[in-house]
């Protein structure tokens, strides 16, 4: 059994799959998710697992060079748009509008559902290097 970091299987082997440029959508309960993507849902019930846990988790294991999130999440999101900001310090966030990012999500290797049920709650990662 593995006893430290991502537990979930299929969040380990996509983080371990991508390349630098590659894009991980991770999301909240509503987004829709575009046929031919790879789907890992972790939602349970309403907000669990939050967004926030599981972009932390996320953190540790993939490197980011930057992120995307719906400029609309500051407006109507504000609370959680601060805490994601804070948990990404260091890594650029650009925003972009929210049909933008649901266009972006059809490139992406994988979009990560949640049980997050805030309205905008969705971060687009893109994989750094480590060298």
């Amino acid at each position: 059994m593995k006893k430290t970091g991502l537990l979930n299987k299929d969040l380990s082997e996509v983080i371990a799959s991508l390349g630098h440029g590659d894009m991980l959508v991770i999301a909240d309960a509503g987004l829709p998710i575009p046929l031919g993507v790879r789907r890992i849902d972790l939602a349970v019930s309403p907000n669990v697992p939050r967004l926030l846990d599981v972009v932390q988790a996320v953190l540790g294991e993939l490197e980011v060079q930057e992120a995307m999130v719906a400029s609309e999440m500051a407006e109507r999101s504000p609370a959680a748009r601060e805490a994601l900001a804070s948990l990404m310090a260091g890594v650029p966030v650009s925003e972009i509008l929210h049909e933008q990012l649901k266009s972006q999500a059809a490139r992406a290797s994988a979009v990560v559902r949640t049980g997050e049920f805030t309205p905008y709650a969705n971060v687009i990662l893109v994989a750094g290097v480590v060298f």
